[in-house]
Parts: structure tokens; C-alpha cells; sequence
């Protein structure tokens, strides 16, 4: 599937709204301009051969829907330059950015990815619904 984003500012028009909640980025540029252009962003790290990010990334959506508009993603690798930026060790990781800052993390076990409750812990943590 084609990425539905020509931009993090110019979305496609045919972008269906529930997946405006939960932004994909494409590359270090796209995730600098989103996090110099918001208070808050929290943006999910992960894999697309990983199998856990697999998991996680359906219940990341569900839960961006559902909250304030801040949700981002990132596909990443274990070369990919942002790895090492972000001290990336597993996949997925969440990271909250508030104010341009690095503010928290919230990173998977290994071999158990994350789950639903550490999602919703780490948001209320955030103050982020």
C-alpha cells in the first residue's frame, strides 16, 4: 500500500480521518519538523519485519483515535540513523516529546513487545488522553 501522506503538513485528500490520528512519518526530516511543530508529539519507533511491532502498532492506532491529536510513527531499522539518535535497543519503543524535548520513553520487552495497559500507563503519565 502506497504511504497516504505526500507530507506530515499536506496530507493526501483521500486520507480517511481515523488515520489522520496516528501520522506516519517518513523520514529524520518529517519527525524533526512534527517535533519542532508541536507542544506535545508521542511517536512510536518500530519494525516492519518485527513481529511485535506488529502486534503494537494496532493497538497504538486504536488508542490515537480515541486521544488528542499528538499520535506519530516511524518505521525504522536497525541502520537507520535514528537508532542511534534515539538510543533505540528494541522495538517498539514510544517516545514523548514535549516542547522539542525528549520528555519520556516507554520501551518494549524483549521478545514481549508492548502492551495495551503500558500504552494507556505511559499516556496517562504524559498527560496525554
Amino acid at each position: 500500500m502506497a504511504n497516504p501522506f505526500k507530507s506530515f503538513f499536506r496530507p493526501a485528500q483521500d486520507v480517511k480521518p481515523e488515520d489522520e490520528a496516528c501520522l506516519l512519518l517518513n523520514d529524520a526530516g518529517e519527525l524533526d519538523a512534527a517535533i519542532a511543530g508541536r507542544d506535545k508529539l508521542m511517536v512510536l519507533f518500530y519494525a516492519s519485519w518485527c513481529p511485535f511491532s506488529q502486534a503494537f502498532l494496532r493497538i497504538y492506532r486504536e488508542h490515537a483515535r480515541a486521544g488528542d491529536p499528538c499520535y506519530s510513527r516511524i518505521v525504522v531499522d536497525d541502520t537507520d540513523p535514528l537508532v542511534d539518535r534515539y538510543d533505540i535497543q528494541v522495538y517498539p519503543t514510544v517516545l514523548f516529546f514535549e516542547k522539542g524535548r525528549l520528555v519520556r520513553r516507554l520501551d518494549g520487552g524483549y521478545h514481549r513487545g508492548l502492551s495495551q495497559k503500558q500504552l494507556q500507563d505511559f499516556a496517562r503519565r504524559c498527560a496525554v488522553k
